[in-house]
């Protein structure tokens, strides 16, 4: 996975530097060794969005790959406000995402001025506007952030009667449909396998898509992924995840009709005049959890919300934050807290409490 993976979003990131001026990829190089290509790809998506803007905006005729150091260097705050208003309203971009390409952008410009030197030793740009804007206020107290996820995640009996759902009763419900019912027939291994091991690893999305078969270590439960900032991990999964991962890849190559020389894990229904079976995407796996989701009657259920349904099980279980931080890849133990405020029993009784005294100190008024 580490190295089929990488070269993909490699290959998609050559392509796109291409299409950006030539700073940026100067930054993107400088940025290698402590960043994944997936973080760099999303870089790339964020400054293109950022120099199209400049463009319609008439600060360059075009192409973005002409774009001057010397126009970054004349925007005003006025003008950066403007563009982020563009990915609010225009774009309907949440505070968060605005936050994020803002995010990019004082990275980039933060290089631009303090790190990249021209052949005289002078930085490229003297002004740095981005340093003068300030992100969105998002931030949520951990209790809050909680109380809002809550409602939108598998909790007690749900774990095992959404994985149930996808394996065996989606197909009751669609009998009568024979398009919908074949094509679960054919995929039920393969997505009850992939809802299996959201559910009992916690994988962010992209990790799961670039798993290949090699990275399973099947006597250790576990796999190797490559997470954020580029690092190497063993996850570890579920006896119920290996049951049915061992499920899906005793039917994999007969039906999905797999070259050997493929090695991704989870695989597309053959596509085209030659019948050829390529890597799940990202986005496929997306709309097939949106599918049973909507089907299972929680429609707020995503794959993000099932990486959030397990690390709140696992605390609810276990109760070890370092361990479940590991186990989540979060840079932050103050991210993994948010998960020990969820399902808070000695809160609720606390509070339950707080309310019977004051009840009976109504009654003795």
């Amino acid at each position: 996975m580490a190295r089929s993976g990488q070269q993909n979003f490699y290959k998609k990131l050559e392509q796109i530097l291409t299409e950006l001026p030539w700073y940026v990829e100067e930054f993107i190089d400088h940025k290698r060794r402590t960043l994944s290509p997936a973080s760099l790809l999303n870089y790339c998506h964020d400054f293109k969005i950022f120099f199209n803007w400049l463009v319609s905006e008439g600060f360059h005729p075009g192409p973005i790959k002409e774009i001057p150091l010397s126009i970054l260097e004349k925007l005003t705050t006025l003008q950066i406000e403007a563009f982020l208003g563009f990915l609010n309203y225009q774009l309907n971009n949440k505070s968060i995402t605005v936050n994020r390409k803002l995010s990019a952008l004082k990275s980039l410009f933060h290089y631009l001025q303090n790190i990249a030197e021209t052949d005289e030793l002078e930085p490229y740009i003297n002004r740095n506007v981005m340093a003068k804007i300030e992100f969105n206020k998002v931030a949520e107290d951990p209790e809050t952030t909680a109380n809002r996820m809550e409602g939108k995640i598998l909790k007690g009996d749900e774990y095992e009667e959404f994985r149930a759902f996808v394996a065996q009763g989606y197909g009751e419900l669609v009998k009568d449909d024979k398009k919908k019912l074949n094509f679960y027939n054919f995929n039920r291994e393969r997505d009850t396998a992939i809802i299996s091991l959201f559910l009992g690893s916690g994988l962010r999305l992209s990790e799961l898509v670039w798993l290949d078969i090699g990275d399973i270590d099947f006597n250790k439960y576990n796999a190797r992924v490559i997470r954020k900032g580029n690092k190497e991990q063993y996850v570890y999964f579920s006896e119920q995840a290996m049951t049915d991962l061992k499920a899906y890849l005793n039917i994999r190559t007969d039906r999905y009709k797999v070259d050997k020389s493929n090695k991704a894990l989870f695989i597309s229904a053959p596509m085209g005049p030659k019948g050829t079976s390529r890597r799940l995407t990202a986005r496929a796996i997306e709309k097939l959890v949106e599918k049973y989701a909507i089907a299972f009657g929680k429609p707020s259920l995503s794959v993000h919300k099932l990486r959030h349904s397990f690390a709140t099980r696992y605390h609810a279980e276990i109760n070890d934050v370092p361990k479940l931080r590991r186990q989540l890849g979060h840079a932050s133990i103050q991210t993994t807290m948010i998960y020990t405020h969820i399902q808070n029993d000695d809160l609720k009784r606390a509070i339950n409490r707080l309310n019977t005294l004051d009840k009976l100190k109504e009654n003795d008024n």
